[in-house]
């Protein structure tokens, strides 16, 4: 997605593409266990999961969609209440991942290409073709484990990932299979210009 009109002041309510990168040319996610481990982390976040014995600094977010791939991520998070809870959030993210990176691999330095980027969605008509858009990041989408695809189209129900906050229930399941499927053949440039065109980022 462009890096036109990235934002770092939040309001709220509101929904925001977030997304990131390794510094360099290295992956972000080197192995299946990397990536688990940056799920957990997004779950250990949220305020909704939260455990009354929990010392872990949580916010109130919800985790609309999301992608995992080589070198990069892309979230589609909605903040009700708090503007700071995105900040928040990411940093608390940020900060425990590359930890966790710079320790197993004994590297030093930036494990992110910069500071995550956040573009404001303020057309939620357009909610849906972002979710799309996240989700044909892989080319095998339909059967990749590390995004929400499997949310949306009911064949899987993790509690903490939220399709039901951009899409009615007749809208989950085969529709969005068919949804998705309409633009999977169209180049990653092409969709990513048709969506700045549409929606201001």
């Amino acid at each position: 997605m462009p890096t036109k009109h990235v934002v770092k002041q939040f309001s709220a309510p509101a929904y925001y593409h977030v997304y990131n990168r390794a510094s360099g040319e290295r992956p972000l996610f080197r192995d299946d266990e990397d990536r688990q481990l940056f799920l957990d982390l997004l779950q250990k976040h949220l305020a909704e999961l939260a455990q009354e014995d929990e010392r872990t600094k949580t916010y109130e977010i919800q985790v609309v969609a999301y992608c995992l791939m080589g070198s990069h991520f892309h979230l589609l998070l909605f903040q009700p209440d708090e503007e700071t809870a995105i900040s928040g959030y990411m940093r608390s993210l940020s900060t425990a991942y590359a930890m966790y990176y710079n320790s197993k691999y004994k590297s030093k330095g930036h494990v992110f290409q910069s500071s995550y980027r956040a573009s404001f969605v303020d057309n939620e008509a357009y909610l849906a073709h972002i979710t799309r858009y996240i989700h044909l990041n892989p080319r095998v989408y339909e059967t990749w484990k590390w995004s929400s695809y499997a949310e949306y189209i009911g064949a899987r129900h993790d509690t903490w990932v939220h399709p039901e906050s951009v899409l009615d229930k007749e809208q989950l399941g085969d529709w969005y299979q068919r949804f998705v499927a309409e633009r999977a053949d169209v180049d990653r440039r092409r969709q990513s210009s048709e969506l700045t065109t549409q929606i201001a980022f």
